[in-house]
């Protein structure tokens, strides 16, 4: 039996789970959540049973004392052994945040992961995002939550600091009713007070993933460089790079079909 979660993980199944279908783990990005994934997992229906999973301090999951991707990737992999991938590896996709969890999960539980992919995010530090994050992180803290009666009244308070509707309405997913009132369901004092670290990535030196990995950036994202490149091989030297032309950051929710396409072909055809 595994080792007791040290931070309880929540994830919902989609697809079915029997015959030849692939199992397919995804892993969400900053201010995320696993169901940001539905329409992905749905994409690869019947073929694939995905595992859309709330990483820790975000959405259902459990909050933390302090963030470690170490520690992230190894509850993860407790969190799989127990059901997902008890009967053999799965396909791991992360986007992010996500992307670098399931990078260190494939360098530390090799044996957990057939294949790999890693969506718009490269295992260095995160340095030009950190400003971005840094203030949709103080634009969220200072919403009054106890003078809201709905999520509209927090978007209004919103609307000057994030302009932009998109992004607002993906964050604004992040607010829970509850009998009391509203709370934000990511534990922002600390993903504030660690945004160093959740923008960094741990020293892997010595470590190395030789299952296949495909990388996907987007084209107008910075998240991804040449730079990037020697420190990818590095540690995944079976990598293949990909770009989806016209999308941003948040690659599968700005052009999903290509996403789905790229791992249809990637993790199930083979």
């Amino acid at each position: 039996m595994a080792d007791r979660l040290s931070h309880p993980i929540h994830s919902v199944a989609v697809g079915r789970g029997d015959g030849d279908a692939r199992r397919i783990v995804f892993l969400h990005g900053l201010f995320g959540r696993g169901k940001n994934f539905t329409r992905i997992a749905a994409g690869l229906e019947p073929d694939a049973q995905s595992l859309l999973v709330d990483l820790p301090n975000h959405g259902q999951s459990g909050w933390t004392e302090h963030i470690d991707y170490r520690e992230i990737a190894d509850d993860v992999a407790a969190h799989l052994r127990e059901d997902f991938a008890a009967n053999g590896p799965v396909d791991v996709v992360g986007h992010s945040m996500g992307g670098k969890v399931a990078m260190v999960l494939a360098l530390r539980h090799p044996d957990l992961v057939r294949r790999l992919v890693v969506i718009d995010i490269s295992p260095v530090e995160a340095v030009r995002a950190r400003g971005e994050f840094q203030h949709l992180l103080d634009s969220l803290a200072t919403v009054d939550l106890d003078a809201i009666e709905r999520r509209t009244d927090a978007g209004k308070q919103l609307r000057e600091p994030i302009p932009d509707d998109t992004v607002r309405g993906f964050l604004l997913q992040n607010l829970k009713r509850e009998d009391d009132g509203f709370r934000w369901e990511p534990n922002l004092h600390l993903l504030r007070a660690e945004l160093e670290t959740v923008m960094g990535f741990p020293d892997m030196s010595g470590a190395s993933y030789r299952g296949p990995v495909l990388w996907i950036a987007g084209e107008r994202s910075g998240y991804v460089t040449r730079d990037d490149e020697p420190a990818m091989r590095a540690l995944f030297p079976r990598t293949v790079r990909m770009t989806v032309h016209g999308a941003g950051h948040w690659v599968h929710a700005e052009k999903p079909e290509e996403v789905i396409a790229a791992l249809r072909s990637f993790l199930l055809a083979g």
